[in-house]
């Protein structure tokens, strides 16, 4: 069997990529939820906004630091893999993922240690504002590799001569047409995970009995977040897939499943694209309903895939079900949210056994959906490398060989295996030993001291929801 060198490289960025994409669209979020509790304790002295912070900046570290080691073999595949790509785009790409390193990464960088290790040494207000600085530093970091990867999308601002990638116009590079999009969509899902992430824990915490002063308002602030977020999310999402259907509409009809271009066509709940035969079998859906959703009309025209050739089509099948499981969980989430809604009445989120065991089974939802979306917006994008410009046989490494691919790819799953472990562990230990007083914890020095000044009268909203008499 000869190993192909090209499907090799595809197959191992894809598994970097998809393992390092969980850790950041985490961080993004909980970063801004520490920075929030950092300044509710500031404002309030409220000792409960204090332990959470504490909590959750133990996690942040452990995400952060898995983040971090994931991604830095990133930018090796550029030039053990791609390297045509990375000849031919060095001029918009390498510009661009530098000014991220100096922007944002030397910024978290800078200000994390103050934030990990600055409790009880430096003024509460450089604190607050490390939890800032970093939660910035997040948002910073994805515009650039939003950026980038949108442009590879929707290329703009550049022309291609003798096989490289010229800029004319920076504007257009970094900001081109499918960016806006992309930054919002992936923005809102890092605070959707790490909404759902927090609702989930703080849901075990209750059910165990932990702090439930402090969970309880926890709780209380994700499920008010992702009640406006969830439906919100998908509002953007239809701009983004409108965005998309201007101009990528092979992966638009990809992912609805839509072979000719025509009217009035269908929105499929369940079918099974058969690429070969160019159709559909076993097709169930919603008569007009996807006109509707890409046109706003019921006669509009969508796209079809044989517009394409066939060497230029995407793996359908795999874009058409992506799409479903990721769009399926956007529903799921909006549900979760409402029923949170209409159980907060009384405090009953907080005492509905049901209700917490869901939510703890929601954290892994948004992660699977982010994957699903990847799936989605990469795969849709085959065989291009830059859409329209470069096809992933042009950017890959000439003299790469199919065992050298194999080796490498083998490399990565055993050595990510093993930081996948290491950081699940000590993620493990954190969650049990969280917030447990200190004589109760399995391990020493998790408890940093801070002067406390006297209980202030001001309080927030989230403290309404909470009954301290059941606390």
């Amino acid at each position: 069997m000869e190993l192909d060198p090209l499907v090799l490289s595809r197959i191992q960025f894809a598994f970097v990529v998809s393992f390092h994409a969980i850790f950041p669209v985490f961080t993004i979020g909980l970063a801004s939820y520490i920075a929030l509790l950092h300044g509710l304790f500031f404002k309030t002295n409220n000792p409960a906004w204090d332990r959470l912070s504490l909590f959750w900046t133990k996690v942040f570290a452990v995400v952060f630091g898995m983040g971090v080691v994931s991604g830095i073999v990133m930018s090796f595949q550029f030039g053990t893999n791609w390297s045509n790509f990375s000849q031919a785009a060095s001029n918009f790409l390498g510009p661009v993922l530098s000014y991220e390193v100096v922007t944002a990464f030397f910024l978290e960088a800078a200000f994390l240690g103050v934030l990990l290790f600055g409790r009880g040494k430096v003024p509460q207000g450089v604190h607050l504002f490390a939890a800032i600085m970093v939660a910035v530093g997040t948002f910073i970091s994805s515009f650039w590799i939003l950026s980038a990867s949108s442009w590879m999308h929707t290329p703009a601002g550049v022309e291609l001569i003798d096989n490289r990638f010229h800029v004319i116009s920076w504007m257009d590079a970094i900001f081109n047409p499918s960016f806006p999009y992309r930054f919002a969509h992936m923005a809102m899902a890092s605070f959707l995970t790490g909404g759902f992430v927090v609702a989930g824990v703080s849901a075990w915490f209750l059910l165990k009995g932990r702090d439930p002063e402090a969970n309880r308002r926890a709780l209380s602030m994700c499920l008010w977040l992702l009640l406006f977020l969830a439906p919100a999310q998908a509002v953007v999402g239809d701009f983004h897939g409108i965005n998309t259907l201007e101009y990528q509409p092979t992966k638009v009809a990809a992912m609805e499943g839509n072979w000719e271009t025509s009217t009035n066509v269908p929105l499929l709940l369940f079918a099974i694209p058969d690429q070969e035969a160019q159709t559909n079998h076993f097709s169930i859906g919603i008569p007009n309903l996807a006109s509707i959703i890409l046109t706003h009309s019921p006669d509009g025209e969508v796209p079809g895939i044989t517009e394409a050739a066939p060497d230029e089509q995407p793996p359908v099948i795999m874009v058409f079900w992506a799409f479903r499981v990721m769009v399926g969980i956007g529903l799921l989430m909006i549900a979760v949210a409402l029923t949170g809604l209409v159980l907060r009445r009384k405090g009953r989120i907080y005492h509905n056994t049901l209700f917490l065991k869901s939510l703890i089974g929601m954290m892994a939802m948004p992660f699977i959906a982010v994957l699903a979306g990847w799936m989605v917006t990469e795969t849709g994008r085959a065989p291009w490398l830059v859409y329209g410009m470069m096809t992933h046989a042009e950017g890959v490494t000439p003299s790469l060989t199919g065992p050298m691919a194999l080796f490498s790819l083998i490399g990565y799953v055993l050595v990510y295996g093993v930081v996948f472990y290491a950081g699940i562990y000590y993620l493990t230990r954190v969650v049990r030993n969280g917030m447990l007083p200190e004589e109760e914890r399995e391990t020493t020095g998790e408890n940093f001291k801070r002067p406390m000044r006297p209980l202030s009268a001001t309080h927030t909203p989230f403290d309404d929801d909470v009954d301290p008499a059941r606390s």
